[in-house]
């Protein structure tokens, strides 16, 4: 079940910077590049924070062979993804709830304290997203007003509070994955935003 969310986590992210980078009409490469670094970006961030080198992607290929399919299958249905104008924020959606699970797990894996834990789960979520919004000259969404990164740390505290229940770990994973994802939807539904901080 973890392999399988780490497989539709990095196809989802995969497909989310394919996207935005079309809507910015970058040639074949750039898209490319940009569904590459959306997929990989927060992981490479995480392994090498926490002294796993060489990074995950590098390590196992099957990683480069999903992001090149959804590099593949974003352009080839791109016309299809674009009259769903949900399709690029339910892929970053999953994603986010599949990357964080999989930094919260990495870092109990080495033996740190659950709020680190959460921290590289937030960080393996969202630093894809932000690399992939620098590259293609937006304002990350991480910084916005959206509720984004808020959704990642709880997310990581559902993790902690089910995981003393000794709960299966595939409904952990699901649990935590589908709470995360869940909680961006009703946000957008609902409209929840964080306060700004302005300066008079």
């Amino acid at each position: 079940m973890f392999h399988l969310l780490d497989i539709i986590g990095t196809m989802a992210f995969a497909m989310s910077g394919a996207l935005t980078a079309m809507n910015k009409k970058l040639d074949p490469f750039g898209v490319f590049i940009i569904a590459f670094v959306t997929a990989v970006g927060g992981g490479t961030l995480r392994d090498i924070m926490i002294g796993r080198t060489p990074v995950g992607w590098m390590r196992d290929l099957n990683y480069v062979y999903v992001i090149a399919i959804g590099f593949f299958l974003a352009i080839l249905f791109r016309k299809k993804l674009y009259k769903l104008r949900t399709s690029l924020f339910l892929f970053d959606t999953i994603g986010l709830g599949v990357f964080t699970l999989i930094g919260l797990e990495k870092g109990i894996s080495v033996g740190l304290h659950p709020v680190i834990c959460i921290a590289l789960g937030t960080m393996t979520a969202c630093f894809g997203g932000v690399i992939r919004d620098i590259l293609c000259t937006e304002i990350p969404v991480i910084f916005r007003r959206e509720i984004y990164a808020t959704i990642c740390i709880l997310g990581g505290i559902v993790f902690f509070l089910l995981r003393k229940l000794d709960l299966d770990n595939d409904v952990l994973y699901l649990t935590t994955s589908l709470v995360i994802i869940s909680v961006r939807l009703m946000a957008v539904k609902f409209k929840w935003y964080l306060p700004t901080l302005e300066h008079k």
